[in-house]
This record gives C-alpha cells, structure tokens and sequence, in this order.
C-alpha cells in the first residue's frame, strides 16, 4: 500500500503543473489563435464564425473550413507592425541591459554585506511592490515632466538654465522600466551571488589574479544563472509592457503593446489582435525553447 501511495503521489507531482500549463496557458493560447483565424464582424464577439453546441458535427467543420490565415498575411503587408515588434525588442533589450547593469552592483553589495542586514537590505529591494505599480509609474510623471522635481532640482543647483525634455520620449521609458522591474533582476542576482564561496575569490588570488579578473574570472561566470534568470524576468514583460510606453512615452514611441491595445480597444478587430499577440508569444518562447534545450544538453556533457 505504501508504494502504490507513493506511486500515485509521483504521478500527481508530474500531472499537476502539466495540468495547470494546459488550463492556464495552452487553453487560452489556443482560443487567441482560434480567433487569430477568424473574420471581424459586426457582433459580440466581434468576429466570426462563432460556435455553438447546436450547430452539430457538420456545422461544426463547415465553420471550421473558413478559417485562414489573412490576419496573418496583413500583418506581414503591413510594416507598422514589423516595426512595431523591432521597437519593442529593441527597447527591451536595451532596458534589460541597462537593468543589468545597475542591478548587478545592487546584488553585489548585499552580498557582500553582513548577514544581519541582508534580510533589511532584501525587504528595500522589494518595499516598491508594497506600492501600486500603475501609482508608481505617474510618479514618475511628476518627477520628469517639464515643471517637475528633477528639472527643479537641476535648475536649482545650477546644473541646467532650461528645463529638459523627458517625459514623452523614449528615454522616459528606458527610466520607467529599468525602475519597475530592477527587483526582478536583483533578487536572482543576489541568490546567485550569496550562495558562492568566498574562499575562491580569495584561492584565484593567491594565483595572481588582480581583484578585477578574479571578478571576471570566477564571481561573473558563477552568477551568470542569475544573469539569465534575471533578464529573462526582465525582457519578456517588457516586450509586450503597455502601460509604462502609454504614459511616459511620446506618440513616436512604437511598442507593440500600445499596437496590440489599439487593435483591441480602438479599432475592435479581434482578430487582428489575436494575430499580433500570437506572433508575440511565438517570438518569446521559441528562442526560450531553444535557450532550455541547450543548456540542458551543456549540463548533460559537463556531467
């Protein structure tokens, strides 16, 4: 009894988290590109074909054949969308750069600081989360806008004679992201970092290495998994990040969620939508796949 108990509780670990994948992940996925291949129409929902249980067998396959990939043509005809992808990718990559750079030094330090005070130093790193994230980004309004704190103090000290422009550009952004997600970077950082032995810091240099190659050498190639975890929390979300481009951008700014809510909301054309947001999710995980797979195959061979 006591190992079919423990057979049937192995069984239920491995069919739970597939079972959550296939109701929260591969349920909607497949309702977003089952609309991605319909037709916009003047209804609720505002596509068709709709389905129903009446409709029987054949009615069921007769609409089943008038799907097509038209959506999907448009978006390739159409080069706002192109750039509209470019832009975001673009815009993350360089925000999760920036992300890194200043979280790694954050992570570093708490790392390096007694560990009566890390527990403290970890809640500030999460205290912003405390806040709404929505409150925080008009924050931020406040600070960059023409009359706002940041250009007060820089006139004030005599920094600058006129104010800068910083709210509605990209530069704006790169700030509103870098800001709301650096906990996401810092903390996979810092479990990386804490859990490594000092003593091969100290051991590379009594080799002669000099602090600074010491870093490079060992403490940078032990923490790249928290590197990788760290701008992945980081660059996915902010691909499809739509409120932060909507406030602190500028009309020139180009983010394919701000694109993806106009379809949506504005313009009403399910369909379309559901394509863009099914060509965004294929754009996000297929590299992530391909990323798993072989890290997977490089553990396998350094074992």
């Amino acid at each position: 009894m006591g190992k079919l108990g423990s057979a049937v509780y192995n069984r239920l670990v491995m069919i739970v988290p597939y079972a959550w994948l296939l109701i929260f992940f591969l349920a909607p996925f497949f309702i977003v590109f089952r609309i991605s291949l319909s037709a916009t129409a003047i209804a609720m929902p505002p596509y068709e074909p709709s389905f129903s249980f009446s409709d029987g067998w054949a009615g069921f396959m007769e609409k089943i054949s008038t799907f097509s990939f038209d959506n999907y043509s448009y978006l390739i005809d159409d080069p706002l969308y192109f750039n509209a992808y470019i832009s975001s990718l673009v815009i993350a990559g360089v925000s999760t750069f920036l992300t890194l750079l200043i979280a790694y030094p954050i992570a570093y330090g708490m790392a390096q600081a007694p560990r009566s005070i890390r527990p403290t130093l970890l809640m500030l790193v999460i205290l912003p989360f405390w806040t709404s994230f929505l409150i925080r980004v008009y924050a931020w309004i406040a600070i960059l806008k023409p009359e706002g704190l940041l250009n007060q103090l820089l006139i004030g000290t005599g920094v600058i004679d006129t104010p800068l422009i910083i709210l509605n550009t990209n530069v704006a952004v790169y700030i509103g992201i870098v800001y709301s997600y650096l906990p996401f970077m810092v903390l996979p950082l810092y479990s990386s970092l804490e859990k490594m032995d000092g003593t091969l810091i100290e051991a590379a240099q009594d080799l002669g290495c000099t602090p600074i190659r010491a870093f490079w050498r060992v403490t940078f190639p032990l923490s790249l998994p928290g590197v990788v975890a760290g701008c992945m929390l980081v660059f996915i979300p902010a691909v499809g990040e739509f409120v932060i481009p909507d406030l602190l951008g500028g009309s020139q700014t180009l983010m394919i969620g701000k694109t993806l809510w106009n379809e949506f909301n504005s313009n009403r054309d399910w369909p379309v939508s559901s394509a863009v947001a099914t060509i965004l999710l294929l754009i996000l995980v297929v590299p992530i796949v391909f990323f798993q797979n072989a890290q997977a195959k490089a553990d396998e061979q350094g074992r």
